[in-house]
C-alpha cells in the first residue's frame, strides 16, 4: 500500500499530460500570465509619464482588465488557464519536469519539483484572484499585504517571518536575473531561440528579476523601520523607485523590461517544452 498512492499519483499525471487539450489550456496560462505582464507595463509607463496609475502588481493588472468591456470574461478565461498551467506545473512535480516529452532520462531532481510545486501555487493563487475580479469582489494585493505585515510585525516571531520572506523575494529575484543573464530560459523552448526571442527573454527575466529583488529588499526595511506600507509587494517596489534619482528614467526601463517579460510569456506559450 505504501507505494501505490504515488504510482496511482504518477498514472493520473501521466493520462492527464497526455491530453492535447489540458496541454493547449495549460500553455494559455503562459498567455494569460504575459497579458497581465503587459497590464503591469503599461501601469508602470503611466507612473513615469503622469505620476498617477493603479497598483503595479497584479492586482492592478486585474482591476484594469475587469474595468474593460468584456474584461470579466477575459479573466474567467486567464483564470481558467492559470489553473490549467497549475495543474500541469503539479504533474511537473509528480512525474518530473517535462511530462510530454515522456524522455525517460529521470529529470526528476527534488528542487526542480519543489519549484513545480511553488510555481503551482503562485499559478492557483492569480487564478483566484482572477475569478474574484471577474465576480467583482477583487482586492488590491498592496493593501492585503500591507495588512498583513502590519499583523506580523507587532511580535517578534512575525518580524523572523518577514524578514524571512523578504530573503526568499530576494533569491527568486535573483535566480530571475541569473536565468536572464545566463539565458538558461532558452533551454525551456522548442526552439533555438534567434536574436528577437533571446533579447525579449534576456531583458524580460533581468527586469522581474530586479524588481523582485527591490521588493524582497524593501520588506527587510519595512520590518527593521516597522512600516508596513513598504512591505506591500511589487507595487510599493516601484512606486519606491520612482522616487530615486532618475526616478523617471528608472520606471521607464522597468516598464519596458517588464514589458518584455510579457512579451515573452506569449513565446512560452507557443514554444515552452512541456
Amino acid at each position: 500500500m505504501a507505494t501505490g498512492a504515488p504510482q496511482s499519483l504518477h498514472g493520473v499525471a501521466h493520462r492527464a499530460t497526455g491530453s492535447d487539450t489540458f496541454e493547449y489550456a495549460a500553455r494559455a496560462g503562459f498567455a494569460a500570465s504575459g497579458v497581465l505582464h503587459l497590464l503591469v507595463a503599461f501601469i508602470i509607463a503611466q507612473l513615469a509619464f503622469t505620476g498617477a496609475g493603479g497598483n503595479a502588481d497584479q492586482s492592478g493588472a486585474l482591476a484594469t482588465l475587469a474595468g474593460q468591456t468584456g474584461g470579466k470574461v477575459v479573466l474567467w478565461i486567464a483564470a481558467v488557464g492559470l489553473v490549467a498551467l497549475g495543474l500541469w506545473r503539479i504533474a511537473e512535480a509528480v512525474m518530473g519536469a517535462k511530462p510530454k516529452e515522456r524522455s525517460g532520462q529521470g529529470d526528476n531532481p527534488a528542487w526542480k519539483r519543489g519549484k513545480s510545486l511553488a510555481l503551482a501555487v503562485v499559478n492557483f493563487a492569480i487564478a483566484l484572484s482572477a475569478a474574484r475580479f471577474a465576480m467583482g469582489s477583487g482586492q488590491s494585493s498592496s493593501q492585503q499585504n500591507s495588512g498583513m505585515s502590519a499583523q506580523l510585525m507587532q511580535s517578534g516571531w512575525g518580524k523572523v517571518v518577514l524578514i524571512a520572506i523578504g530573503v526568499g523575494v530576494i533569491a527568486v529575484g535573483g535566480y530571475h536575473v541569473y536565468k536572464g543573464v545566463s539565458q538558461k530560459f532558452l533551454d525551456e523552448l522548442t526552439v533555438s531561440g534567434g536574436r528577437w526571442i533571446t533579447a525579449t527573454g534576456v531583458a524580460g527575466y533581468t527586469a522581474k528579476g530586479l524588481v523582485l529583488g527591490g521588493a524582497g529588499l524593501l520588506v527587510i526595511i519595512a520590518t527593521l523601520q516597522a512600516d508596513p506600507a513598504k512591505a506591500s509587494g511589487l507595487d510599493a517596489a516601484v512606486k519606491a523607485l520612482g522616487q530615486a534619482p532618475f526616478g523617471k528614467f528608472l520606471l521607464i526601463l522597468a516598464a519596458l523590461g517588464i514589458a518584455a517579460f510579457g512579451a515573452y510569456s506569449f513565446v512560452r506559450s507557443k514554444y515552452n517544452r512541456m
